[in-house]
């Protein structure tokens, strides 16, 4: 019985299935009621009582390798079978070429952590939006010349409702409902009716600043321009502010950095003047803060703005705007070490 069970057990561990149908005739062969082991399992009351511990011992090794061998191969199968059912002839074929974020987010995300480090929290608003949030609680009178500045979407069967042309609604959104202390950046789209071409596109994107609170100064505003530009293009950055005009600041400024391709020093695409001009900022107007529900004689604040596509040529050197929303796989591609 010994020289029967070695010849099993080799037999056992060569033994091989097609399918799951010859699988199931070799449990049946071996494992079954009337398979060959259990025929020598009824065997085994005829063997010696010397020998009874030797065979019993060998019996149950061919039994469980048996039993082993048999899932072994079973599992095979189910993982054979569970590969072709989850296999979709119609995937794309590998390697499938991973995307990666697009430039505008991924200079905004910037903008946003360094603002939050200096303790802005985020805010979004609706893109499209009423006149009062866009325009008139900035500082906009109905008849201002200002409003010319900016050529706006409206919507015709409702002239109120328009396509926001700035992020300052959601500033005035924010103010309606909150008093001092008011930290916020807003990011988000913009639109204006403007000509596509590789400077200027119908929209754009922009991300602002607001700070107000008691005893909010100029020179508040002046420091953490200063730390933003720095963060954003290096220590050796250097800023001016220039006196501007904006309905919803007094005093009202442009900031411009020390060109970041030529030091400072003057190139084409600073025009030769070593500074490159990136925002708009002042100290909030009090008829701003009046309109929206907060007391100009308690607080006073400052706001900024910048288009995140300025920010972004200023960076990586796009000189078409037009390439942000052309999703042209192979110049979203340049940005992979960025991400």
């Amino acid at each position: 019985m010994i020289a029967k069970i070695e010849q099993l057990l080799t037999e056992v561990e060569n033994m091989q299935a097609e399918n799951a149908e010859a699988l199931e005739a070799l449990r049946i062969k071996y494992l079954s009621k009337k398979g060959v082991i259990n025929e020598l399992m009824a065997d085994f009351r005829n063997v010696p009582a010397e020998m009874k511990k030797e065979v019993g011992m060998k019996l149950n090794e061919l039994k469980n390798k048996t039993q082993e061998r048999i899932n072994s191969l079973k599992e095979a199968f189910d993982n054979k079978e569970t590969l072709h059912n989850d296999l979709d002839l119609t995937r794309t074929a590998y390697p499938i070429n991973i995307g990666t974020r697009h430039p505008l987010s991924i200079v905004k995300n910037e903008i946003v952590d360094i603002f939050a480090r200096l303790g802005f929290s985020l805010a979004e608003g609706p893109e499209i939006e009423d006149d009062w949030h866009v325009f008139s609680s900035m500082n906009f009178a109905e008849d201002h010349p200002a409003r010319d500045m900016q050529d706006t979407f409206f919507i015709e069967a409702h002239p109120d409702i328009i396509l926001r042309t700035h992020t300052s609604s959601v500033q005035s959104r924010v103010m309606e409902v909150s008093q001092p202390p008011i930290r916020i950046i807003c990011p988000g789209r913009v639109y204006r009716n403007e000509a596509i071409s590789y400077r200027a596109h119908c929209f754009f994107h922009q991300v602002e600043a607001l700070y107000v609170d008691k005893n909010v100064s100029f020179t508040d505003l002046k420091q953490a321009l200063l730390l933003f530009a720095k963060e954003m293009f290096g220590p050796d950055t250097k800023i001016r502010l220039r006196p501007s005009y904006f309905p919803f600041t007094e005093p009202s400024a442009e900031m411009d950095i020390s060109c970041n391709i030529c030091g400072g020093k003057g190139c084409a695409f600073c025009k030769h003047t070593g500074w490159v001009e990136i925002l708009g900022c002042g100290m909030v107007d009090p008829n701003v803060l009046e309109a929206n529900g907060i007391d100009s004689k308690i607080y006073s604040g400052y706001a900024l703005g910048m288009g995140i596509e300025r920010i972004t040529n200023l960076k990586y050197q796009v000189k078409d705007l037009r390439m942000f929303s052309e999703n042209d796989i192979r110049f979203l591609k340049e940005f992979e070490a960025a991400n």
